[in-house]
């Protein structure tokens, strides 16, 4: 007589492993002695013998038998050994996804509702429009229920022969191990339980026609590069009843030439020849919401800011103005004519006060 494998040995756990772990473990065992992927003799039925370890230890009223009795909690047809493998209470599925080839019982039908898929496209905007906001026209092609079947694909609607309308087909395998089950979407129906007998001519049987649409966006002010606005219910139609998708804008903002932009605040580079540096000026800014004049103050020196309260971008979520930020940047002369260069000296050679950095420097010079 065989003595059967240890349900913990087989997975490779600890009897203490939680649920995760055990779906972890068979999930990672399943894949890879699945008999679709590893051909070796005894693939199929290690395969077999991690499917009773899981739908055991997975399920904890059985776990809990096992526990207690070990295999004789199942012998003489009070369990897997008599009554058969049955996988159809497993959602193998929701394991592994679909991505992985293969499928396992309890597969979803395609029948029930779904929503549609998103769309997302790129737009792009001057910065003043960024700024204050605007009205824009988009021009999309998207997918909508088709009006010449309702949306179903044809016309004639009968119960599908192949699986008779329960839109799945059930298969049984027996081996070593008992009977396991296996349902999978239906080929003929596409797991819709039923099929047509004209298909329609318009969507070719899809249910859904491409149609290109003009879509009027209003773009709220302060928005940025990579930010989103959301159209719902404007992308793909659903599929059964499904809700609609969504369409995504994603915004690139174009850079001024003037201001630069740090979320809701904006800075400007302010250019001044030396002598408004050093006896103070009033010049005209320009800003976001039109032109103020700023006090220079004397011996203004690159790189001293000026802060405008209230002057930035207003926050697209908040509604609060940044602030707007005034760079000073003293232009130094080039290309001095001989009169320009005399005054230059003649100022030089002046007792004028000479900045603490030059003091400091100048005493190492001695």
């Amino acid at each position: 007589m065989t003595t059967k494998k240890d349900y913990y040995e087989i997975l490779g756990i600890s009897k203490t492993a939680d649920d995760k772990e055990i779906k972890s473990a068979f999930r990672n065992l399943a894949k890879k002695y699945h008999p679709d992927v590893n051909k070796e003799k005894d693939a199929e039925s290690k395969f077999k013998e991690i499917q009773e370890a899981y739908a055991v230890l997975s399920d904890p009223s059985n776990r809990k038998k096992y526990d207690q009795f070990g295999h004789n909690a199942f012998s003489n047809g009070a369990g897997f050994n008599g009554a058969g493998f049955d996988f159809s209470d497993f959602d193998f599925s929701d394991i592994f996804g679909s991505s992985f080839g293969f499928n396992f019982g309890n597969s979803q039908r395609s029948s029930r509702a779904k929503r549609g898929r998103d769309s997302i496209i790129k737009m792009t905007l001057t910065f003043e429009e960024a700024v204050s906001g605007a009205k824009k026209v988009i021009n999309i092609d998207v997918s909508q229920s088709c009006s010449e079947c309702d949306g179903e694909g044809g016309h004639g609607e009968k119960t599908c022969h192949k699986c008779r309308g329960s839109g799945t087909i059930t298969q049984e395998q027996r081996s070593l191990f008992g009977v396991y089950v296996t349902r999978t979407e239906c080929p003929e129906c596409d797991g819709k339980g039923k099929t047509f007998s004209k298909v329609c001519s318009k969507c070719r049987g899809n249910g859904q026609v491409k149609i290109n649409q003009d879509i009027n966006v209003t773009i709220p002010a302060g928005v940025d590069n990579g930010n989103q606005l959301r159209l719902q219910g404007k992308g793909e139609v659903g599929v059964n009843g499904g809700p609609n998708g969504d369409i995504y804008i994603e915004f690139v903002v174009k850079n001024h030439s003037l201001f630069k932009r740090d979320d809701s605040d904006i800075y400007l580079e302010l250019p001044i020849t030396i002598g408004d540096a050093a006896l103070g000026v009033k010049k005209q800014i320009p800003t976001l919401y039109g032109n103020i004049t700023l006090t220079i103050p004397e011996g203004s020196q690159t790189g001293d800011k000026h802060r405008l309260k209230g002057k930035g971008i207003e926050d697209v979520s908040t509604k609060r103005k940044g602030d707007m930020f005034i760079i000073i940047k003293v232009l130094v002369p080039n290309n001095l004519n001989k009169e320009q260069k005399i005054l230059f000296e003649k100022l030089n050679n002046t007792n004028l006060d000479r900045s603490s950095a030059i003091k400091d420097f100048e005493k190492y010079l001695k």
